[in-house]
């Protein structure tokens, strides 16, 4: 049977049947479509440092170099500031990855190694070597693989709470190759049936594995194919391997299999094709790229998708004739062949985004704070609302040009830039663009900007108004509001009055606004009439002023508070002075998420409720998203086409305003429950996908400067946006959590940004009109702000509210009118 002809799983006799094909090319075809349809355009690498934690090994494979005997070694173990000194320096490269290697069990062979281990106060190597990756861990947060050989169930409980992931390459199968003249003779944990022992051990304890098989060192192709069917039963029955390593055998000078013929290119990369047609699209294939002396392109043509672990910093030390390649050359082979390099974790993605049942509660914080939203590792130094500028890994994941190829995605791409609604899941593999796909997503989405809206960029003067960040609700990933459980966080409680709101007002009239933003948390004493008499004050002070207010939760507060319907409080808000309201609260728009991130917030279907009842008030909204902590793309294209879906119901969203996750102070960070924040390649992609999923029902897509900086909100505008939102005046949600980008961008910073980009300008209203002459005029000569005023308030919620109910009684106060 050809390799083409192969439907679904091979069979074992199907598997054994490649042996009629010698030449790797006659499986490529089969082998390089399949690598495509489980990985598309990526091939990954894992940036890491390698520590030989111990050179004895109680084996004696007559292959290898790596392991010594005590008299060769000045000592027998790294010590613990060894092993952290190589983590740190790992760091500042930019590693996330600690790879032990060391030798099985030498304290049982070696005298030597078991004083060693004393003297540390270790009875075992297996219990020291828990205790560095322990220290690694939690000292430099990078994450430790494991690669100790023989374990049993206790041995693998315990490593599991200090490292995400581990190894033991079965190499062989075949256990004649233990026998007298065979290369593992003498190796006691060779023997196949112990490491296969091993592997199924880590199933039981869900913990994501790696393996593979050694060639050329005495088996044949039809022991290759037994191995790796030995390692597919425990695969399909655990679902814990996430790679196979194809290692071709080296001979190294000294061993006694110095003279022994390696296997050729040919050899290796049929036998990446095997592995390939045998275990399907969606497994990790792997062959080291240091260990292959023909056209790396070769090899993914035959059937990889990753690379393996390559460091910056230390050699290999189990080959240490052959160096790493430099990750700019593997980067450049890797484009050489159509494809991506992309860095990812010592667990693959999979196993990242079903971290609950895969990584210990003490290792999940790592893996998050390591993370992108697809599971691939977070790259660069970038975040949402930080100080520190994009480096260079940041500005290689949004490259304005790519090398010159075929974007995979175009035919996607032009579907939506049709208007065209797409699927949730073509929706989000946008979000998984990279290279030349990624530049081609950024320009049509540009070419469809201008296309839309036009060149001319966009920005209103308005103020934030804040009025309290007394909040009874416990969202994960607010550092602005002061609950019980957020008093160590940024900022003292406070509750704006009634006067200082209509200073604020005043003022932002006087130098040019024509919009107050307000917004605060649920304070427990504020009902439906504190919104009321907060509009009313606000009019009172500039009747001109558009009041631009109050989220769908609190919408939703205010009407529960007076026992009236949501239109009918609407209605009342309207005649209060009410002209739009911003769409926060929004979050994700998926319950799922929801439930983690916020979980007493209104509910998927409740936002959308509110929202829509506004839009029939003849209320319109903005709509939001907040993105990049525990949510990944699928949830990101969910919420996009709930928003188009509403939109081209009621029409009612002037806008839609990308919200990155800002982690410095969020709690659930700080709990080690949350990425960073979004990439910048996901931040830009974000307002780029945006603007294809929702045209043509929302035209206006804002960059967020306070969110993403002035630079990277100028980059948004090439990618799709059309508008830089609001010169804010003030600013304290994002500044809560940790942003350092100001709280206020004047007029003719929004100026130069935009003419930087050969555009011209406009100054809005909120709902997109042309601010009038005078409003432009009091905007250019704008005054110095007057410091703010926010009275203290040192009570908790849970006070306030016990308070409110012995004054006035329960909060249902019964009907506005």
């Amino acid at each position: 049977m050809t390799p083409e002809r192969l439907e679904g799983r091979p069979t074992p006799r199907q598997c054994h049947a490649l042996l009629d094909h010698s030449d790797w090319r006659a499986l490529s075809t089969a082998a390089s479509a399949l690598r495509e349809r489980g990985w598309g355009s990526c091939v990954s690498y894992s940036r890491k440092v390698f520590v030989p934690l111990t050179q004895l090994c109680r084996d004696v494979c007559h292959y290898c170099t790596f392991a010594q005997t005590p008299g060769r070694l000045a000592k027998p173990y790294l010590e613990p500031e060894d092993v952290l000194r190589i983590a740190r320096e790992g760091a500042a490269l930019g590693c996330k990855e600690v790879l032990f290697t060391l030798g099985d069990r030498p304290e049982l062979r070696y005298a030597r190694a078991h004083e060693a281990l004393s003297a540390l106060g270790f009875a075992t190597t297996l219990a020291y070597l828990e205790h560095v990756a322990g220290l690694v861990l939690r000292e430099t947060g990078l994450l430790p693989h494991l690669n100790p050989g023989l374990m049993s169930a206790d041995d693998l409980a315990r490593l599991r709470h200090v490292a995400p992931s581990m190894g033991i390459m079965l190499e062989s199968a075949a256990e004649r190759l233990c026998e007298r003249g065979g290369p593992h003779f003498g190796s006691p944990d060779k023997l196949p049936a112990r490491r296969l022992e091993t592997l199924r051990l880590a199933g039981e304890a869900r913990i994501p594995m790696t393996s593979g098989i050694l060639i050329g060192i005495g088996e044949t192709r039809r022991e290759r194919i037994d191995a790796l069917l030995a390692l597919r039963e425990l695969s399909d029955r655990y679902g814990h391997l996430q790679e196979i390593i194809i290692q071709n055998f080296r001979a190294k000078p000294g061993t006694k299999m110095q003279r022994a013929p390696e296997p050729s290119s040919d050899d290796l990369c049929w036998t990446v094709a095997a592995a390939r047609l045998i275990f399907g699209p969606h497994m990790s294939i792997q062959a080291p790229p240091n260990l292959y002396g023909g056209d790396l392109t070769e090899l993914i043509a035959a059937g990889i998708n990753d690379w393996g672990g390559v460091s910056p910093l230390t050699p290999d030390h189990v080959n240490p004739e052959a160096p790493w390649p430099h990750l700019d050359r593997l980067a450049a082979e890797t484009a050489r062949a159509g494809c991506d390099l992309v860095e990812r974790l010592t667990v693959y993605p999979r196993y990242v985004q079903a971290h609950g049942e895969w990584i210990a509660d003490e290792v999940r914080g790592s893996i998050l704070r390591l993370s992108d939203g697809a599971g691939w590792a977070r790259v660069g130094c970038w975040h949402a609302g930080a100080a520190e500028p994009a480096n260079a890994d940041d500005l290689r994941d949004v490259p304005l040009m790519a090398t010159p190829r075929a974007a995979n995605m175009t035919g996607l791409i032009e579907r939506a830039a049709s208007g065209v609604q797409l699927t949730e899941c073509e929706i989000a593999e946008l979000f998984t663009a990279r290279g030349a796909d990624f530049v081609r997503v950024c320009e049509t989405a540009d070419a469809l900007r201008q296309q839309t809206v036009g060149d001319t960029v966009t920005y209103a003067v308005v103020r934030n108004i804040n009025y309290t960040n007394i909040c009874l609700y416990k969202c994960g990933f607010c550092a602005f509001s002061k609950g019980r459980t957020h008093e160590h966080l940024r900022g003292a409680p406070y509750l704006v009055d009634h006067d200082e709101i209509q200073r604020r007002v005043r003022e932002a009239w006087e130098r040019g606004g024509t919009e107050v933003c307000m917004q605060g948390g649920i304070h427990p004493s504020f009902t439906g009439h504190t919104y009321l008499e907060i509009c009313r004050k606000a009019k009172q002070a500039q009747p001109e002023i558009h009041i631009h207010a109050f989220s769908p939760l609190e919408v939703s507060h205010g009407a529960r508070t007076l026992g009236i319907s949501v239109g009918e409080f609407l209605d009342e808000l309207k005649l209060a002075g009410l002209s739009s309201l911003p769409g926060t609260a929004a979050e994700i728009l998926d319950d799922e998420v929801r439930r983690d991130l916020a979980p007493d917030k209104l509910g998927t279907q409740e936002w959308l409720s509110v929202v829509a009842q506004a839009h029939r008030a003849a209320l319109p909204t903005t709509s939001t998203i907040m993105f990049g902590h525990i949510d990944g793309y699928e949830h990101w294209a969910r919420h996009l086409l709930l928003l188009r879906q509403l939109q081209q119901q009621t029409g009612g969203f002037t806008e839609f305003v990308p919200l990155p996750f800002v982690h410095m102070e969020a709690p659930m960070y700080l709990r080690g429950r949350a990425r960073q924040g979004p990439t910048l390649r996901e931040a830009l992609l974000m307002h780029a996908v945006a603007r294809l999923v929702l045209h043509p029902f929302i035209r206006n897509v804002q960059a967020s400067w306070v969110k993403l900086g002035p630079q990277w909100a100028q980059r948004c505008l090439q990618a799709g946006a059309n508008d830089l939102g609001g010169t804010l005046m003030n600013e304290s949600i994002s500044r809560a959590a940790g942003s350092v980008h100001g709280q206020e961008l004047a007029p003719a910073q929004m100026q130069e940004l935009i003419r930087a980009l050969g555009r011209p300008h406009r100054q809005r209203t909120t709902l997109y009109g042309d601010a009038n002459a005078d409003r432009i005029a009091c905007a250019e000569r704008s005054p110095p702000l007057h410091e703010l005023y926010n009275a203290p308030c040192a009570r908790t919620p849970v006070d306030t509210a016990r308070d409110v109910r012995r004054d006035v009684g329960p909060l249902h106060l019964g009907r506005v009118r």
